[in-house]
């Protein structure tokens, strides 16, 4: 059996865009827990998954439009939520013996607490919608042109209120050196990363609005 690309419709293209997206971002929620070394800053797994999304809306975006992607926003925070109830409830419940040696682990793993999970949620709702506000308004004032304008000027602010929002609900007084200050010794790097990412995806943003228009 063989697949040919170039006889893919529009919408298996949106469908294949839109299940790309809510996959990232609860991957970003899961593997958000492990941290790397990017040289000398120290980040979590997520961050690479976190301008996939913003791409893949301002995609839509150009073609389908604010409120399909509006709608996307909804159903992902939805699937955010249910993902976390269920993980929450497979913590809870009791394992089989056999599986006994094999739980603490799987907590360890999985187990977040809540403020994180709400500060995830949060952070994603109001950074998205606002990318999504964002990428319109620039593209009704630039009348339908320059996307590379749009894309980059509604995700570098979009990120940034995502990172900020985060770090401060989910690690805000957590301990006595988490104040005001220390905060934005962990948002300024973490943004900065996210800046270049958001720049180096411009010509994938051309790229995917061509391929969802073609025919």
């Amino acid at each position: 059996m063989t697949i040919n690309f170039k006889n893919i419709s529009q919408d298996k293209k949106i469908t294949f865009l839109q299940i790309l997206f809510v996959t990232a971002i609860i991957l970003a929620n899961i593997v958000g827990i492990k941290i790397i070394n990017i040289g000398p800053l120290n980040v979590s797994m997520g961050i690479w998954l976190v301008p996939i999304t913003f791409l893949i809306t301002d995609i839509l975006a150009e073609v389908k439009g604010k409120k399909f992607v509006d709608s996307l926003i909804w159903v992902t925070a939805i699937a955010l939520l249910f993902s976390y109830t269920f993980i929450r409830i497979s913590i809870w419940v009791e394992p089989a013996e056999r599986f006994l040696e094999n739980n603490s682990a799987f907590v360890t793993i999985f187990e977040s607490s809540a403020r994180m999970f709400i500060a995830s949620l949060i952070a994603f709702l109001i950074s998205q919608f606002h990318d999504i506000w964002a990428f319109e308004y620039w593209k009704k004032k630039t009348k339908g042109k320059h996307l590379w304008l749009r894309n980059n000027l509604s995700t570098i602010v979009s990120q940034f209120i995502d990172t900020t929002i985060f770090i401060f609900l989910a690690f805000y007084q957590i301990a006595p050196k988490f104040d005001f200050a220390f905060m934005w010794t962990l948002i300024l790097p973490y943004y900065a990363l996210k800046v270049i990412l958001a720049l180096a995806d411009t010509p994938f943003a051309y790229l995917g609005v061509k391929w969802l228009k073609e025919k």
